[in-house]
Formats: structure tokens, C-alpha cells, sequence
């Protein structure tokens, strides 16, 4: 266990009845969670965490669905592979493709999905590539990669730093994260609101671990430079939205609502659009786990 996950709350029932298995792909391995036996529902995390954010989420909602919980390529246990120029292995369509290959191997042909941060830019894109395979879709505190670029002023460049400092050329942000990332890691994500309090022990310290590892730290950059690059340029390359249903919901107290217009950004992508802010900062998941699923049990039931 990393020191500073001492000092966090216990989970006793952390991922009580759910699996950890790996897929393994001709690129390397998706390490995943699952549980539950209703219709699929994949749960895909932010940065720069694992699917062990979803601790508070995935038991409950596994009493209606089959929860899949992976960790995106670049994260946690699953492949980090070797970049290229334009940090195409890194782009939301590699990283959707991951995913599909997953549920492929799960049989599954459609399914629901919920994500927070990064997670909900590779659901967006999976959405967009495959729109066949969702039958509905809600992002946690996030609009469109394309949209934020587009709208950021200077305040927010300021709160979200990390947007613009990740995307820095290989290996400056690398070396820098590298010299400490324990202390990167907690200095970023306590940062908000609610600081290190949404972080019970085991979920910290999955967190920490993971993000210890070189490759971990140069994945998650590489996802943010194919962020503000490729994924934009498939972004343009589109002519259509979204056609099934879309959840938004944010943090109250984060910097999207302080920042932008997350229901108009949507909008922009998705024919079908609906939204809220719920109580707390950006983790809404481990944070407010209660109104997360109150939003998202309604919205699947029905979606």
C-alpha cells in the first residue's frame, strides 16, 4: 500500500462480487472488472485514475446489469503501447476500439454506457464510430474535447492546466511527473472541491501504483496529446450527432460548470441531449456515488 492511502477512508465491500479478468488483444491486455448478469453496461474511468473509481457505483448498478468495468489503454493494468507522430494509438478511436474488441469477446452486441472525464471522451467516440453498438450514453463532467478547446479562455486554462501542459512534447511533462508522481498525482486530483476526500484506501492506492509506473505516466500524456491533435481531427472529419440518447451530468461545484455551457456543447454533438448538474466537485462518482446512480438507474431504465 502507498503511504498516503493510510490516511484514507476503508472500503470493507470494495467490488464485492465482481471478477478481475484480462483480455488479452493482439496489442496487449485490457484488465477489466465484472459483475452482474442483467444487459451489459460498460463503466469507463477518467484520467488519471483506473476502473477502480467505479467501486461505489458497479455493486449497485450490477443488481440490474452486467457492469464491465476495463481500464483504458494507458491506464492502470491494461496495454500501453508504443506511440507514433501523431499519437494515433493514443486517439479515442484506438482506445474505443479496445473496448469494442472487449465486448466482442463478452458477446455482447449493444450496450449502455457510462463515463466520467477521458473515459467519456472514448465513450463519445466509440458512440460516433459505432453508434450500432450504444443504446445510450452518460458522460460525468465533461463537454465535447473539440467544443472545450474551442470555447477555453485563460480562466480556464488556469484551473485545468494539466490540459495544456500534458500535450507538451515528449519527455518534459514525462520527466517532470516522473521525479515525483505520488506527489503529482495527489497535488492534482486534491485540488478540487472536495480535495483527497471522494479516495477510499484500496481505490488510492490502485491509483498510486498504477501511476507510479513510467509507461503509465507517458500513456496518460499521449492521451492528452492525441486529445488536442488526431481526436480533434476526427472530430471535424464528422457530419453527423449523436443519435441515441445522452446524459449529461456535472459537478456543481467543478470547473465545467464554473467554465462552459456543458448542455449547449452537447448539444452541438448529440441530437438528444439531456442534463443536470448534481451535487460535488469533478470525481461525482466517488464523491456523490448516491446521485450518480439515482441519475443513471432512471436514465438506463428508460434508455
Amino acid at each position: 500500500m502507498h503511504p498516503a492511502a493510510h490516511s484514507a477512508p476503508m472500503a470493507p465491500h470494495f467490488f464485492a462480487g465482481f471478477e478481475e479478468r484480462v483480455f488479452h488483444t493482439p496489442n496487449g491486455p485490457v484488465f477489466y472488472r465484472i459483475g452482474g448478469n442483467g444487459p451489459p453496461l460498460v463503466l469507463l474511468h477518467g484520467y488519471p485514475q483506473t476502473s477502480a473509481m467505479w467501486h461505489a457505483t458497479a455493486p449497485e448498478l450490477a443488481k440490474t446489469y452486467q457492469v464491465i468495468c476495463p481500464d483504458l489503454r494507458g491506464y492502470g493494468r491494461s496495454l500501453k503501447p508504443k506511440t507514433d507522430a501523431a499519437h494515433a494509438p493514443y486517439s479515442k478511436r484506438a482506445m474505443a476500439g479496445d473496448i469494442i474488441a472487449l465486448m466482442d469477446h463478452l458477446g455482447h452486441d449493444r450496450f449502455r454506457i457510462g463515463a466520467h472525464d477521458r473515459g467519456g471522451r472514448v465513450a463519445h467516440r466509440l458512440a460516433a464510430d459505432h453508434p450500432e453498438r450504444v443504446t445510450s450514453l452518460s458522460v460525468l463532467d465533461i463537454a465535447p474535447t473539440r467544443e472545450m478547446y474551442r470555447e477555453a479562455k485563460s480562466d480556464f486554462a488556469h484551473a485545468y492546466w494539466h490540459w495544456y501542459w500534458l500535450t507538451l512534447p515528449h519527455p518534459f511533462p514525462e520527466t517532470m511527473i516522473g521525479a515525483d508522481p505520488a506527489f503529482f498525482w495527489l497535488s492534482k486530483c486534491g485540488a478540487g472541491s472536495a480535495g483527497l476526500s471522494p479516495f477510499v484506501q484500496p481505490a488510492l492506492d490502485e491509483y498510486l501504483t498504477a501511476f507510479s509506473k513510467p509507461d503509465a505516466i507517458h500513456g496518460a500524456c499521449e492521451d492528452y496529446r492525441a486529445a488536442a491533435t488526431i481526436d480533434i481531427a476526427h472530430d471535424h472529419a464528422e457530419t453527423a450527432k449523436l443519435q441515441m440518447p445522452l446524459l449529461a451530468l456535472w459537478g456543481s461545484n467543478g470547473v465545467i460548470a464554473a467554465h462552459f455551457d456543458c448542455l449547449a456543447l452537447w448539444r452541438e454533438r448529440a441530437a438528444h441531449v439531456e442534463g443536470r448538474a448534481l451535487q460535488g466537485g469533478h470525481y461525482l462518482a466517488e464523491e456523490n456515488p448516491d446521485a450518480v446512480l439515482a441519475a443513471w438507474l432512471a436514465f438506463f431504465a428508460a434508455n
